[in-house]
């Protein structure tokens, strides 16, 4: 009798772990050493997990996420992640250390062993955008097997090729503008001063439509991010795919937006058109720029959707 009664307790204990929970909410585990916020939202806890590395570095997309995710709640469990120095992470403790590629490629391996083990999931799909790439294809390269696939938006593939692209279309853009042509004329590539990068922004921001640049408030900001992120960003000015990862082993799918020119894409075509993959894609977005995500965000959705096909 009691070993029927034990049986039938294991069998419910199974089952109750399969069964769909429903999940939102905001997890503070410690992750690299400092507590990190994790945001899980789902119907069902059993969909598979789609994380998401936002940009910068020292964004946060958590905020306005579901205006680009109400379409893949369908599909998937939304993770979103305020990387250290960012967002709700950077409101519970400051970085202890410089932040950097490596530190924050090895927090996104300790996040996706968390969730994991959370959700009781051996894979992930993983998307990076725009900084976001850096540590997306530090997993990549270093633990391929713990994805389903990877989705490159807006990927940083040759960043100090990029950013030459970029100056050279900025200094044409503005050839009648005698204050942008002058600070344009100062940047140096690759950066020697936080002002290189700075300038850079600036005008491409201006470019964009956002007339606050030319503010003082807007240089003593931007040069107080410079303190904590632009180490991390030479290093990604380093970045190099095309010569350093010709193959990866997970499926990988590349998004880009036609009018990008922070993140080339024509660089981008190449370097999709050469890396091996076991399975590959790039989607052009005609109406976006370097914010496909807010740009087209149910055709983004819609064609992440559609890989689950492949």
């Amino acid at each position: 009798m009691k070993k029927t009664a034990l049986f039938i307790l294991l069998l419910l204990s199974v089952f109750c772990l399969a069964q769909a929970v429903k999940v939102d909410t905001i997890l503070t585990p410690e992750i690299g050493g400092i507590k990190q916020a994790i945001e899980i939202k789902t119907d069902d806890s059993t969909k598979p997990i789609l994380l998401f590395l936002s940009g910068g570095p020292g964004s946060s997309m958590m905020k306005n996420a579901d205006s680009f995710t109400h379409i893949l709640k369908n599909k998937f469990t939304i993770v979103q992640w305020d990387q250290r120095d960012a967002g709700k992470t950077l409101a519970l403790n400051p970085s202890p250390v410089q932040p950097s590629v490596e530190l924050m490629g090895k927090d996104t391996y300790e996040v996706i062993n968390f969730l994991r083990k959370q959700l009781k999931q051996e894979k992930v799909y993983l998307l990076g955008s725009s900084w976001g790439n850096a540590l997306g294809f530090y997993i990549v390269r270093n633990h391929p097997e713990l994805l389903h696939a990877y989705f490159a938006v807006n990927p940083v593939i040759s960043q100090l090729s990029s950013e030459k692209e970029l100056l050279t279309i900025l200094k044409n853009h503005f050839k009648e503008d005698p204050v942008a042509s002058k600070e344009l004329a100062s940047v140096h590539i690759p950066f020697t001063i936080d002002e290189d990068l700075f300038y850079l922004r600036k005008w491409l921001f201006y470019k964009d439509g956002k007339k606050n640049v030319t503010s003082d408030d807007f240089k003593k900001g931007f040069l107080q991010w410079s303190k904590t992120w632009s180490p991390a960003w030479n290093e990604v000015m380093k970045i190099d795919l095309p010569k350093t990862l010709k193959k990866v082993n997970c499926p990988i799918y590349f998004f880009v937006g036609k009018n990008d020119i922070q993140t080339s894409t024509g660089i981008t075509k190449k370097y999709f058109e050469q890396v091996k993959a076991p399975k590959k894609d790039l989607f052009l977005f005609e109406n976006s720029g370097h914010q496909i995500h807010k740009d087209e965000p149910e055709l983004f959705q819609n064609r992440i959707v559609k890989t689950l096909e492949y």
